[in-house]
């Protein structure tokens, strides 16, 4: 836990400094490559380590998604936008331990953890480097040349 507030806040501070999809991005590949530590770590300090470390490039990424996609929604629907999209993440994610206990039937537990780790981690990453960015916008504010009025001005 102490890896994962570390972690949120660290990448919290970066986002603000680089962007929100940068800060993401970076987490998630830093995640990719503490998994041999964090699932096929020999000795227990290796183990502990990469927890340690897995638990803060994961809350460094997943810390910064909810502000960005609170920059990303429409003033209107700001309020309930980020919190469904988030739990909608959480409903496709609920999915995950039964694939790994599954994928488990057939490998050793620390290899199917390692796989949908990857998994995940390059998916989300793809997302995130490949969508849109609204970082630091000033929320409510409306832009004069789409207020119907500027528009009406423009035509007559």
């Amino acid at each position: 836990m102490v890896g994962a507030i570390i972690g949120g806040v660290s990448f919290g501070y970066l986002s603000d400094r680089v962007g929100r999809r940068r800060s993401i991005v970076l987490a998630l590949v830093l995640a990719i490559v503490v998994i041999p530590l964090w699932a096929f770590s020999p000795a227990l300090v290796g183990l502990v380590i990469g927890a340690f470390l897995m638990q803060f490039m994961v809350q460094g990424a997943w810390g910064v998604i909810p502000a960005h996609i609170t920059e990303l929604s429409p003033d209107n629907v700001r309020g309930f936008l980020p919190g469904f999209a988030y739990q909608c993440g959480v409903l496709i994610a609920s999915s995950v331990a039964y694939l790994e206990a599954v994928l488990a039937t057939r490998m050793s537990y620390a290899r199917s953890m390692a796989i949908v780790a990857v998994i995940v981690f390059s998916a989300a990453a793809i997302i995130a480097w490949l969508g849109r960015e609204r970082h630091a916008i000033e929320f409510g504010r409306v832009d004069e040349d789409s207020t119907p009025a500027s528009r009406l001005a423009r035509s007559g």
